[in-house]
């Protein structure tokens, strides 16, 4: 392996409560920190760890394409890598989920032969699970992010829930844009009611509680409204199931008949 190292952490999403102690030790003794967080005070909490933290938010702009965005990040953390430095990326939530530049960043450090590690941390979708009381074994999810939901033909299964994710950038095929409007979200209404869901159907909008003096954002309405409502970059829309389960009775008279037999 070549001198030089990557570990891309997660901060979880509440500041302070959810990093765990691999992603606090990777922050406190790399050469060199680059974050990625959503909130200034999760930043200079991390700056608090490390003596050189170089934040990663200064890439994004208004116009400008995020998969340049995402490129130039990438670029600068694997800078630090070939000059021998031992690379800490820490970003918001879960550093695997809905975050490219971890992924693209670790790639390309294996490739080049940098030992290189993602560490597990807390995410937006766990913490959906216990503000909203949803047990995903019970109904089943369907997760998908909202324009690529938009973009492909995708069959739903009514039966469970379905969590649209950055529901705030809805439709935008410029990845340059922070939000989208109320036509797009009216074309993503006509494509849910294609597949059965009523325009009444009660819906959720959601958005993780970062400071431990906040609460979780669990706006609740019918799915009409959805044009008209603040949504955010971090916001996910939970969509419960409208119809009820299925029984499958060929499947389990088979099932039965295996039971039996003593199979």
């Amino acid at each position: 392996m070549r001198k030089g190292s990557l570990a891309c952490v997660g901060t979880g999403m509440m500041l302070g409560a959810h990093i765990g102690p691999r992603a606090r030790n990777h922050i406190e003794e790399a050469d060199v920190v680059f974050v990625a967080v959503s909130d200034a005070l999760v930043e200079l909490w991390v700056q608090g760890m490390n003596h050189d933290v170089r934040s990663l938010q200064p890439y994004y702009t208004e116009g400008k394409p995020r998969s340049d965005t995402y490129r130039e990040m990438v670029a600068a953390m694997m800078v630090e890598v070939r000059a021998g430095h031992r690379v800490c990326g820490a970003f918001y939530g879960h550093p695997g989920v809905f975050a490219v530049v971890p992924h693209r960043a670790v790639a390309q450090a294996r490739e080049e032969g940098y030992e290189s590690v993602m560490e597990a941390a807390v995410s937006a979708e766990d913490c959906l699970y216990a503000d909203l009381g949803i047990d995903p074994g019970t109904f089943g999810c369907q997760h998908y992010e909202a324009s690529q939901f938009m973009f492909y033909k995708r069959r739903i299964d009514p039966s469970a829930y379905l969590i649209l994710w950055q529901i705030g950038v809805a439709g935008d095929r410029t990845l340059a844009r922070f939000e989208t409007g109320a036509q797009f979200r009216n074309l993503l209404i006509e494509l849910l009611a294609e597949q059965g869901c009523p325009s009444d159907h009660e819906v959720i909008a959601y958005e993780a509680a970062t400071l431990p003096i906040a609460k979780p954002r669990m706006e609740r309405m019918p799915l009409s409204d959805l044009p008209g409502v603040r949504l955010e970059l971090s916001t996910t829309l939970v969509i419960p199931p409208f119809r009820p389960l299925e029984r499958n009775h060929a499947m389990l008279d088979r099932l039965a008949s295996l039971q039996a037999s003593g199979a």
